[in-house]
């Protein structure tokens, strides 16, 4: 779920995971994959979702399936080579269609292996999560978040948005026909929960996401849309205050598990991640508050960052769970949007018909009282 400002409620909808449904200013989306169990939150602009993911993977790209019940699948571009940006190399930066993602002080890519823990803060998220293990919002054959990979030429079109046109970036976007593009719950046509459309353009290195999207006869409408550009810091690119395809007015992408970093053998970046309650302040790298749930003092500011404890063993577990976990001690996890109870410290990745169902019952072992929160940012606003 996810709310979109102070005085909004949510819209219900499920959760591309299972969410819990909201009052206007939430959304929310229901989905169950084939790997996934429960529901998930990744969300829409005010709103959370759960549900089908994404593919995105491989150098070149490859296709994703559809997303579990509430996503569908989607196609992304592979990863390449492109200049490092302040602060990192591109060796060591995450790429995708022949761009790096964001610059290498980014939020994102910043390793927070050796930054404090606040005791406080863990303590309170483990109030909320209670004795519970970590869930990967992915999976085979088709469970995820799509991400559309387009070429430089691609041409764009007209987006119509209806619920937070004062918040949106406006078009037109690159987004593909709707015969070929992949969203999140279904087809552009027809397509439940919140309805994410990702796309990356080559050569441009420009991100385009919408929340709540769907073709119809007189075009693309969604509810709103932001935009990124990738070869450049992303904290700033969204005003303050201001909600994205994602409730913490976050980019959505760059917080996703790719199949090819996977591969690889390394993610370099932060996932972003749920839970079910969250408080009305946000702090950097967010940029919107999405107050949401039942926690009193216990709930979170959006932006908030957990961390795998570096003492926790993952020697034991498959290769390809430990790459994910890995990430997690080194980058951290980002809290992104809200979710109903059972989709509490879900993360999301791609949609890709080759994850292994061995790395994603790997990940399913390990507890929520193995991470911590690292000291955030100050409060805002």
């Amino acid at each position: 779920m996810r709310t979109r400002s102070l005085a909004l409620v949510c819209a219900g909808a499920s959760l591309a995971l299972v969410l819990a449904a909201c009052s206007s200013s939430n959304k929310s989306s229901n989905g169950s994959g084939g790997s996934g169990t429960g529901g998930s939150a990744t969300g829409g602009n005010g709103g959370s979702s759960t549900g089908g993911s994404s593919g995105s993977s491989g150098s070149g790209g490859t296709t994703g399936g559809s997303g579990g019940t509430a996503g569908s699948g989607g196609s992304s571009g592979g990863s390449g080579g492109s200049s490092g940006g302040s602060g990192g190399s591109s060796s060591s930066l995450p790429s995708i269609g022949g761009c790096t993602v964001f610059t290498g002080n980014d939020d994102w890519n910043k390793d927070i292996s050796g930054e404090g823990v606040d005791a406080t803060w863990t303590q309170r998220i483990q109030n909320i999560v209670g004795n519970i293990n970590i869930h990967p919002d992915y999976g085979p054959p088709d469970y995820g978040i799509p991400i559309n990979v387009v070429p430089a030429s691609q041409a764009k079109v007209p987006i119509t948005f209806d619920q937070y046109a004062n918040e949106s970036d406006p078009g037109p976007y690159p987004f593909p026909s709707p015969s070929v593009a992949k969203i999140e719950g279904g087809t552009p046509q027809s397509c439940s929960g919140d309805c994410h459309v990702l796309v990356v353009q080559q050569g441009t290195c420009m991100l385009y996401e919408g929340w709540a999207c769907s073709y119809k006869s007189g075009g693309w409408v969604c509810g709103n849309g932001a935009t990124w550009d990738l070869t450049k810091l992303s904290y700033g690119q969204r005003p303050m205050g201001w909600t994205s395809a994602d409730a913490a007015g976050l980019p959505i992408m760059p917080g996703l598990v790719r199949y090819a970093e996977v591969q690889a053998g390394a993610i370099n970046h932060a996932i972003r991640f749920t839970l079910e309650c969250s408080m009305n302040k946000y702090v950097k790298p967010a940029t919107h508050v999405a107050a949401h749930g039942s926690c009193g003092s216990n709930a979170p500011p959006m932006g908030l960052r957990v961390r795998l404890k570096a003492s926790y063993d993952i020697s034991g577990l498959t290769k390809g769970a430990q790459v994910v976990l890995e990430a997690m001690k080194k980058y951290g996890m980002i809290l992104a949007d809200n979710s109903s109870p059972n989709g509490n410290f879900y993360f999301q990745g791609e949609v890709n018909p080759n994850w292994k169902g061995a790395d994603i019952s790997a990940l399913k072992t390990v507890p929520a009282s193995a991470f911590e929160v690292v000291t955030p940012p100050p409060l805002q606003p």
